[in-house]
């Protein structure tokens, strides 16, 4: 069940448009990315506070490793280029990893066999709200429809 998500996960977010969607929702609006992505894998808006706790508990993990990624794409002292590179190419794996376990530990919530005719968009609210508050309903409305596109709401 937990590399389901992961799988899914992984597929949906290198679909069109989807990488955009999400980026702007965590930089733009401070959502948890692996949280959008388990809220609409789900497809249903039960156990969004619980999710949300889980996710807040990792992000103490992940957050560091991100912006250490971050910081570690521009020079940091002159001809560092290639430690530097490396370093940043372990630091992701790691924050990978990490949202790996987040995911894993969200696809525990619950059993998820067949979400047919559920409202990913409400779903995807309820987290966003247990998160921390509404976001512009266009900002969501984006990555329902590159989810949609994609054709990774399909549910069996």
């Amino acid at each position: 069940m937990s590399s389901d998500l992961w799988d899914w996960a992984v597929r949906a977010y290198a679909g069109e448009g989807v990488a955009e969607a999400c980026l702007n929702l965590q930089d733009d609006h401070g959502q948890c990315v692996p949280l959008l992505l388990w809220a609409a894998w789900r497809g249903e808006a039960s156990q969004a506070d619980e999710a949300a706790q889980i996710a807040r508990d990792w992000q103490a993990v992940i957050l560091p490793l991100r912006d250490a990624r971050r910081r570690l794409k521009t020079e940091i002292s002159a001809g560092d280029e290639a430690e530097r590179l490396a370093l940043r190419a372990q630091v992701k794996v790691a924050e990978l990893q990490a949202e790996k376990v987040l995911l894993t530990r969200l696809a525990a919530l619950s059993d998820r066999k067949s979400m047919l005719n559920q409202d990913v968009a409400a779903s995807l609210r309820a987290a966003t709200a247990a998160w921390g508050g509404p976001i512009p309903e266009d900002a969501l409305t984006r990555l329902v429809e590159a989810l949609t596109k994609g054709d990774f709401l399909r549910y069996t």
